[in-house]
């Protein structure tokens, strides 16, 4: 099966073999830690060491050790009921992970695609199917994160759980009906209620203060409004006063904006319009 090779390490030793056998880069996640929290990519020996160092797997801090893949980045999540596929949905990082959680000026996105049947997701879907079969995940919900690249299609990450930062709420908007009610249908009654509609694509992005401190006020949401007040499903502006977060504490962690939009590419040129027009200012502390 196409997955990122990875292990669970428990010692430094075992982080260092596992470098011995799969080459450079790696990248190293406590498994404490949440998104790309605490994440970090190694290219040598030199930069391993001080990586274990930081999440303290010299110290015995269970650390995850994964091959490191290239390509564009999203995931595929399923509610699955007795291991087979009820409803499913497809989601794509703008920019990847990693570099959205160290960068203070990309305003990131999670955008979520209402066209599930072009033929280019059909592997995606089919690889799905089989790693819940190998599995055996019975009724639960699945998030499986995904890389398309130089290796091809590979997952990274599987977990019998919904995605982070609320992302069913985007779900159930854009389809229509109530993801938690139909996932709550699967556990109670082994059958789903509705069909997602499908009828919008959507997603959130991310807007960072310009520098950590306190919030002061915002730019250009007057302008969001104006052209895109039918679109917006929900958002977080945290009052002037407010602490600020860092860039690595998600997509959440500051101010963001929920979007649907009837179309996939209009949902990105309205993305990318909140993120070139909306400002979060704020000072030093």
């Amino acid at each position: 099966m196409p997955c990122a090779a990875s292990t669970g390490a428990e010692s430094a030793e075992d982080a260092r073999k596992f470098a011995e056998q799969h080459g450079f880069p790696l990248i190293l996640k406590p498994r404490a830690a949440a998104g790309a929290a605490g994440t970090y990519k190694v290219d040598d020996k030199e930069q391993l060491e001080n990586a274990m160092r930081e999440c303290g797997l010299d110290k015995g801090n269970p650390t995850a050790v994964e091959e490191y893949i290239e390509g564009h980045e999203g995931f595929y999540d399923t509610l699955t009921i007795d291991g087979v596929v009820k409803h499913d949905f497809i989601s794509h990082y703008y920019p990847n992970v990693l570099e959205a959680m160290r960068t203070r000026w990309i305003s990131p996105q999670i955008c979520v695609t209402n066209r599930m049947d072009v033929p280019e997701y059909g592997q995606l879907k089919e690889l799905g199917q089989k790693v819940i079969k190998a599995l055996g995940i019975g009724t639960s919900a699945t998030h499986m994160e995904w890389f398309f690249g130089p290796k091809g299609l590979k997952f990274s990450e599987i977990g019998c759980r919904p995605p982070g930062v609320r992302v069913w709420d985007i779900y159930s908007s854009i389809n229509e009906f109530d993801l938690y009610r139909e996932w709550a249908f699967a556990v109670c009654h082994k059958r789903t209620e509705r069909a997602p509609s499908r009828g919008f694509a959507g997603g959130m992005i991310a807007v960072r203060p310009e520098c950590d401190g306190r919030i002061t006020g915002y730019e250009g949401m007057d302008r969001v409004q104006d052209k895109l007040g039918s679109n917006i499903i929900d958002c977080h502006l945290p009052p002037p006063g407010t602490p600020t977060q860092p860039v690595g504490s998600g997509y959440m962690g500051n101010a963001w904006v929920r979007l649907k939009h009837r179309d996939y590419d209009g949902l990105r040129k309205a993305m990318n319009f909140v993120g070139e027009t909306l400002k979060v200012r704020a000072k030093p502390n």
